[in-house]
């Protein structure tokens, strides 16, 4: 049923370095990406332990990497970069420990101006409203409540000096 015609595991391995040459990539995606080409899984199993032993994949680097880009360029909360993570197939113990290296104090630097700009664009008829607005937002963000509660409170005094 399937359009392309099936590849060999030297095929399939050619073009899994060179796309890990370009950019990061987690054991789950090379193994979906071979199963979409149709290699056997004993195919499959030989390709994946010669891309990891080369070094072409490797599951801490790309966590690494993955938070880092989520976090900066796509203003992602912990939550959300944790299931992220998860939907990867990234293990427990390589997420938590990539995601503890991450300081709070950069969760806040990402949170506060996305919380500004939120203030600024939302309509509501009380503070109470405004706030529990702001916080659903940034918990759809996959921000912790802690982080949450301590960018508003920044965020109302810097109203309060204006």
């Amino acid at each position: 049923m399937q359009d392309k015609r099936q590849l060999t595991g030297q095929q399939a391995y050619s073009k899994l370095t060179a796309l890990c040459a370009k950019s990061e990539h987690c054991q789950h995606d090379m193994l979906e990406k071979m199963r979409q080409w149709g290699v056997s899984e004993e195919e499959q199993a030989e390709v994946m332990a010669r891309l990891i032993s080369e070094r072409y994949v490797d599951d801490e680097r790309f966590a690494r990497a993955f938070v880092a880009d989520k976090v900066r360029y796509n203003k992602w909360g912990r939550r959300k970069v944790e299931q992220a993570l998860w939907q990867k197939h990234i293990d427990q113990a390589i997420a938590t420990e990539v995601l503890d290296g991450i300081d709070d104090s950069e969760y806040v630097n990402v949170l506060l101006p996305l919380l500004k700009q939120k203030r600024r664009s939302t309509k509501a008829s009380s503070e109470y409203e405004m706030t529990t607005k702001l916080i659903r937002f940034a918990m759809q963000r996959g921000f912790t409540i802690d982080i949450i509660k301590q960018c508003i409170e920044v965020e109302d005094e810097d109203e309060f000096a204006d």
